[in-house]
């Protein structure tokens, strides 16, 4: 049978704190009840999820989850990051709630992915509908900086993400290109927030800010040059 629907149902402490995070991101409440039980419908386009309250639920211990499968993972995070900058001045990429950015999955067939991690703890993760084609062969770095990814954004442990991409820096600085070393010190910052240590996000920024890079690698990673601005912007707040 075909044109069946699936709506994830998610828990949540508050789900006016949910109608305010996802309003934030383009959805619209379809549907709102406190009693007998808090329920909260949202949509965005085809996209369509449920949150029910518990007024004494810990997001930090959620395990709720869901894969959404779309088109485009880039255009998608940056209607989600255009909201989020409207609306708190910057992007989240601490704590709960936060996003992360597209980046290739090795556990997801390389396909490009990113997560919200909403004011529940759940974990919306967003996968490319299409994997690459005719990718050539990574450096070590490279291949690091996937295994980083695999453990810091789709387990969320960032700590031990961080680790593996330190022991790869210190291993590969000196044969990576300027373009691996500008990917990898991003991502190296971004687990640096997460930990909430000010001193290695400054750090790797600072190092990413001084690479030099040329015409066509600016190109390459023009869109990692800008996240270093949010990046920053994260840090200073």
């Amino acid at each position: 049978m075909a044109g069946e629907i699936t709506i994830p149902l998610l828990p949540c402490r508050s789900i006016d704190e949910i109608v305010e995070f996802y309003t934030m991101l383009g959805f619209t409440r379809t549907y709102y009840q406190v009693r007998p039980n808090p329920y909260v419908a949202l949509e965005r386009e085809d996209l369509r999820l449920g949150f029910f309250g518990m007024p004494d639920f810990e997001p930090e211990n959620s395990y709720g989850s869901c894969v959404v499968i779309v088109p485009d993972t880039g255009a998608l995070f940056d209607a989600f990051a255009a909201g989020m900058r409207a609306a708190r001045g910057k992007l989240l990429v601490s704590g709960i709630p936060r996003i992360t950015r597209p980046r290739k999955r090795r556990n997801d067939g390389n396909r490009s992915g990113f997560a919200v991690v909403d004011p529940g703890g759940n974990w919306i993760r967003f996968s490319a509908a299409a994997s690459p084609s005719g990718e050539g062969a990574e450096g070590r770095l490279t291949t690091s900086l996937s295994r980083a990814v695999v453990m810091g954004d789709s387990h969320g442990k960032h700590v031990r993400a961080a680790q593996i991409l330190d022991a790869a820096l210190a291993r590969d600085e000196d044969t990576a290109t300027a373009a691996e070393l500008l990917e990898a010190l991003a991502y190296r910052a971004e687990l640096a927030l997460r930990a909430g240590d000010a001193a290695a996000a400054g750090d790797a920024l600072t190092r990413a800010r001084a690479l030099e890079l040329s015409e066509a690698e600016r190109a390459e990673v023009a869109v990692t040059l800008a996240a270093l601005d949010d990046l920053e912007a994260a840090l200073r707040a």
